[in-house]
């Protein structure tokens, strides 16, 4: 039986990132180790800081990713994407192009069977009002429309800088901290979702930027996956166990 892998939050291209393409080829090079034990992999969203297609053009870079997510699909290994709050706009390219099976909501989905949910988790649970307006016009067909009628340099360069800004202003006011199960958005959502939904056993979220394995009833497990921009982190699920791990350069992967 071969693995399941989760990851999420690379934020490939980010102009607040210094170190890019070091960074891309970690990634690369993590999913190049599990290639031959993986079944599946699921990229629980905003593997970019800012994507957005056009109907010919895909945003510059990330060749060395695109790559290895074609390699790995073309290995038939399955390769999950769901989109975040950064890369709402994938309109075809990932699926044609690099074999991807595209997810643009939450999904409750069976996988060796245990009951699995999974989602980027942005707007669940959050009551911020800023960010729901902010959230409500990115998904907002007109908004996108005229998003893909600029031209791609000028619709790249604002993505890229608000996502920027997005980045400094999360990590100047704390946000990325652990705020207590009591307080945590994702957690909250979760043991409501659970109410009525008394089947799931894994709730996989991204979206924080943090590191959270816990117990939600006898048998309901919540985890948010950290990110691979400092924590190179990610969850694995062998049929039986579920393990929140960290990959380190030059050792063996699960």
């Amino acid at each position: 039986m071969k693995n399941i892998y989760f990851l999420s939050d690379a934020h490939l291209g980010s102009l607040a990132i210094p170190h890019q393409r070091m960074q891309e080829r970690r990634l690369v090079r993590f999913l190049d180790s599990i290639k031959e034990k993986a079944a599946a992999i699921y990229l629980l969203g905003d593997m970019f800081d800012f994507w957005y297609e056009y109907k010919y053009v895909v945003p510059k870079g990330f060749t060395r990713f695109l790559g290895k997510l074609s390699e790995l699909t073309d290995m038939g290994v399955e390769v999950h994407y769901f989109t975040g709050n950064h890369d709402i706009w994938s309109y075809g390219y990932l699926t044609q192009e690099c074999g991807v099976i595209l997810h643009t909501k939450a999904e409750t989905t069976e996988i060796y069977g245990k009951e699995f949910f999974l989602a980027h988790g942005d707007g669940m649970g959050d009551p911020n009002k800023s960010f729901k307006v902010l959230r409500y016009l990115f998904h907002s067909k007109v908004c996108q429309w005229l998003l893909s009628n600029l031209h791609p340099r000028w619709a790249m360069s604002l993505g890229l800088h608000w996502a920027k800004h997005s980045y400094i202003k999360h990590k100047k006011t704390d946000d990325v901290a652990f705020m207590g199960e009591d307080k945590e958005h994702l957690v909250l959502f979760a043991r409501d979702y659970i109410e009525d939904h008394p089947n799931i056993d894994y709730f996989i979220f991204g979206h924080r930027h943090i590191e959270l394995d816990i117990k939600l009833a006898r048998h309901t497990r919540l985890m948010i996956l950290g990110d691979w921009i400092s924590q190179f982190t990610y969850a694995v699920f062998d049929g039986e166990h579920m393990f929140l791990e960290e990959y380190v350069e030059g050792e063996s992967q699960p």
